[in-house]
């Protein structure tokens, strides 16, 4: 179960600093984080929920983590920029979460770092984040 306020550097941004959350609401199986000192007309949120369906070996669950924040376009209105991950797990047919976890692995090493690189880069220069923001294949 995570905190109700995310403050020793579970989130950074782009040049590596700290961003604060805290607990903003919860809802069945989702729970939402907005940043601290965020402005009404500018939310900045963390959203994470969890959907299970199936029994027995059929059992899955869909788990998001979502991150959506509105900014000021170059038109001057309100726009909102979301990025999340998605897991769907066949949770009833395995006896260990080393697969999900290598998934996890794959993802954060693809968006995060070039090529053969172990450093970790917040500042969306990694492979995958190259083509998550300007759209190549």
């Amino acid at each position: 179960m995570l905190s109700n306020t995310l403050v020793t550097n579970e989130v950074k941004d782009s040049a590596g600093a700290e961003i604060e959350f805290q607990h903003y609401g919860l809802n069945g199986r989702q729970r939402i984080f907005a940043k601290v000192g965020e402005t009404p007309n500018a939310p900045y949120r963390l959203t994470i929920s969890h959907q299970e369906i199936g029994t027995g070996v059929d059992r899955r669950r869909r788990s998001v983590v979502r991150f959506d924040k509105v900014v000021t376009g170059v038109s001057l209105l309100p726009r909102k920029v979301s990025g999340y991950l998605v897991m769907d797990i066949p949770e009833g047919d395995l006896s260990t979460t080393a697969e999900p976890k290598n998934i996890i692995a794959n993802l954060l090493s693809f968006v995060g770092s070039l090529g053969a690189s172990t450093t970790i880069l917040y500042d969306g220069t990694g492979t995958g984040a190259v083509v998550l923001t300007d759209g190549s294949l």
